[in-house]
């Protein structure tokens, strides 16, 4: 059994461990004991939003439970809801000590490089960002989230009757844009012709999961002629779905399969494997390797995204796709030819 290490920080913990946590759930057999009580390592999971429904967030819980059975240890999850929130649920974890604290989402990237700093014994992980700069204990995994976008662009080049596609995006940010600008990749690289408009962005106070305005600015875009519409707004892609029902678009989802929400709307989508990228790189954490060689990148050929329509499911996925097996075989070659090296997508990040 791999013993943690005991370190002590009294100070921080009465202050911001009882104002920062929202949510904490124990794995690792269940039963419940605090890490006081366990010789096993810890692992702290760390939400940029609340988890509800969104299956990006609900993938890293996953992991973290995961990473703690794998390693006869215990794990937490802090939920989070703002900036405010991020910092102490932050700092909380830090209190606690254990092995790794995980961080989801681009939000963490100032702060988790700044409290790096300032506790050089604790190991981090990001996920979904890359800071400058970043020390040796912050390690840091993001997602080559353009290659599955290609792939669902691909389809959509192929189906789409009225050649015009596009996104609609939660904000629009160059995380994002590699989502939409994936798609659009892929539906010119098998249809030349077609019009890829530009991203539909959701916005407002809570674009992430706020689906009656996901459904408002689907209906919108739908309006303008739009007839294959990747939704990339994570909580608030119900609404979009809903309104692909509605009005008789096609639409893809992402980070998980949504086509079982309005079976015959939903073509295909992205998946998000946020928990084989947390058992991965922490994996390495645990084994002692060090910031500069564990792994950072995560695309088709890591296994760390893929499209519903290519996972051991696809047949029961309720997936539109699924009925196309020509669209279905290009597809696959050029998963294939990605992972490869054959077709290199563009990456708005490089």
């Amino acid at each position: 059994m791999f013993f943690t290490k005991r370190r002590v920080r009294a100070a921080l913990v009465a202050g911001a461990a009882s104002a920062a946590l929202l949510l904490t759930s124990c794995s690792g057999g269940g039963s419940g004991e605090d890490e006081a009580a366990t010789d096993g390592p810890s692992f702290i999971y760390i939400t940029s939003d609340p988890i509800g429904q969104n299956e990006f967030l609900k993938s890293g819980k996953v992991g973290i439970e995961s990473v703690a059975e794998t390693f006869e240890g215990t794990s937490k999850t802090f939920e989070s809801k703002d900036d405010a929130t991020r910092r102490s649920n932050l700092e909380a974890a830090i209190a606690e000590a254990p092995e790794v604290v995980v961080m989801l989402g681009f939000q963490f990237g100032d702060v988790a490089k700044e409290l790096a700093e300032q506790n050089p014994q604790q190991n981090f992980m990001l996920i979904d960002t890359f800071v400058d700069g970043a020390p040796d204990n912050l390690y840091q995994a993001t997602f080559r989230e353009q290659e599955p976008s290609y792939l669902l662009g691909l389809e959509a080049g192929l189906l789409t009757e009225a050649d015009k596609v596009g996104s609609v995006i939660s904000v629009d940010n160059e995380l994002l844009q590699k989502y939409s600008d994936g798609f659009a990749e892929g539906a010119k690289s098998v249809n030349p012709e077609v019009d890829t408009v530009a991203p539909q962005v959701i916005g407002g106070d809570n674009p992430f999961a706020d689906p009656a305005r996901g459904k408002e600015q689907a209906l919108a875009f739908a309006a303008s002629g739009v007839d294959q519409v990747f939704a990339v707004g994570a909580a608030s892609n119900g609404g979009i779905i809903e309104a692909a029902a509605e009005k008789g678009f096609s639409t893809y989802g992402v980070d998980a399969n949504q086509c079982p929400i309005a079976p015959g709307s939903v073509v295909d989508g992205t998946v998000k494997s946020v928990n084989r990228v947390i058992e991965t790189v922490v994996g390495e954490i645990m084994d002692g390797t060090s910031s500069k060689d564990a792994t950072s990148s995560f695309g088709l050929k890591e296994e760390g995204m893929t499209i519903v329509s290519l996972t051991e499911d696809a047949a029961d996925s309720q997936c539109t796709i699924m009925e196309n097996q020509d669209v279905l075989d290009q597809v696959t070659q050029a998963r294939d030819d990605i992972v490869s090296g054959k077709i290199k997508v563009t990456d708005p990040l490089a």
